[in-house]
């Protein structure tokens, strides 16, 4: 006779009904149909052109080419033939792993101010519905917020809900690198917040690299805010598979790959971001050597070892953190697996004192952004565990 009240049991159990829960709302929501907007994103469009284009009676390498090979054409290049090319394909050079950074900076500037000609251009439309427009308004805000000087965008796709990723400091000068990877409803409008902005890509990075050179104002640091994948639009079936965070993990490990120099490397993986970091951490380049996890909802992986990583992995997760009520269960796509700060997983379980809520991780004044800010800086010695004990710096 089976029995129902032993613990292993239930937890089968309650695997099984959240299972099923998942397909009852694919079959509800139409989730699993073929969907197809049809046509082509600005992006898609450049990259076309770009195909066919040429510079001085030479072929343009394949968009999708090797970041060593783009780097070599590059390189062959005057500073006046990049100039030329960042200004005729700027989406393409703009977001092209092994384009040199300030010609990548100066494309996206290009690709900004396009992006505002074209909401205007909505706006001036008499068809235009009153939310077309305030969604037009909207992003023409955002946009010419990232033209403020001193902005230095590394990939901007208006497209769709839109892609973006900035670099805080000096990225080919720096000693130490941080990437800060956020979960889900990231995209162009909600990369910074007014309110909450401690939640949002931007401000989780800026709260960052504060804090990173007030632990150690001799090392020279460097953000970078990256939202360049489609995450999540909410807590929906996208959030609960895997899709999204196949897609986001090549694109990580590709620009990854493409930094210039060997400095140091730190991902900081927030919420969904850090199934995104799991998902590339066997890909990731021997520089990154340090993943952080805040609010996770796993890895997909059973224990830290199985990544595949040579990185040490850090994992929190405040107390009050609505991530804990997550089922930790992976079924085929669906689910992400064991939770990173349970004794099982292995990782270095650190403390998130002070730290409210799911987005409450990088705002200043909290243990949790001072941990993360060591970790940047390699003050491994200084960070405190979750059990005030001396576990999570065994052996760093």
């Amino acid at each position: 006779m089976t029995s129902f009240d032993s613990a292993p049991s239930l937890n089968v159990w309650r695997a099984l009904l959240a299972v099923a829960a998942v397909f009852v709302m694919l079959t509800a929501t139409g989730w699993t149909a073929v969907r197809s907007k049809g046509g082509s994103t600005p992006l898609e469009a450049a990259r076309e052109a770009w195909s066919r284009g040429g510079i001085d009676g030479r072929d343009l390498p394949d968009a999708d080419a090797p970041a060593t090979r783009i780097a070599g054409f590059f390189a062959t290049l005057s500073d006046a033939q990049q100039d030329r090319l960042a200004g005729r394909y700027p989406l393409v050079v703009g977001n092209l792993n092994g384009v040199p950074l300030k010609l990548r900076y100066e494309a996206n500037r290009h690709s900004v101010h396009q992006a505002i000609k074209a909401e205007q251009a909505r706006l001036d439309d008499g068809r235009l519905s009153d939310s077309g427009r305030r969604d037009a308004g909207r992003r023409i805000n955002r946009f010419e917020s990232f033209l403020h000087p001193g902005r230095d965008l590394l990939a901007f796709d208006p497209s769709g809900r839109g892609r973006v990723a900035e670099v805080l400091g000096n990225l080919e000068k720096a000693e130490r690198v941080s990437i800060v990877v956020p979960g889900v409803d990231t995209d162009l409008l909600t990369f910074q917040k007014t309110f909450g902005r401690y939640g949002a890509t931007s401000g989780m990075s800026r709260a960052l690299y504060r804090a990173e050179r007030a632990q150690s104002p001799s090392t020279r640091t460097a953000v970078i805010a990256w939202a360049d994948y489609t995450a999540p639009g909410g807590v929906g079936m996208d959030a609960f598979t895997v899709r999204r965070a196949a897609d986001g993990a090549e694109r990580l490990t590709a620009m990854i790959r493409a930094l210039p120099g060997q400095a140091p490397t730190a991902l900081y993986c927030h919420s969904y971001g850090s199934v995104v970091c799991g998902v590339a951490a066997s890909e990731l380049p021997s520089r990154v050597r340090d993943i952080a996890v805040a609010g996770s909802p796993g890895m997909r992986a059973e224990t830290a070892a199985d990544l595949g990583t040579s990185a040490r992995v850090w994992a929190m997760r405040d107390a009050d953190d609505w991530i804990a009520d997550v089922p930790h269960l992976e079924v085929g796509d669906f689910g992400h697996g064991v939770d990173p700060v349970s004794s099982g997983f292995g990782a270095r379980v650190i403390s998130a004192e002070d730290s409210e809520g799911h987005t409450g991780y990088f705002e200043p004044g909290t243990e949790s952004l001072r941990n993360l800010a060591r970790i940047g800086v390699g003050r491994f010695d200084e960070v405190s565990c979750a059990d005030g004990g001396d576990a999570c710096r065994a052996q760093v």
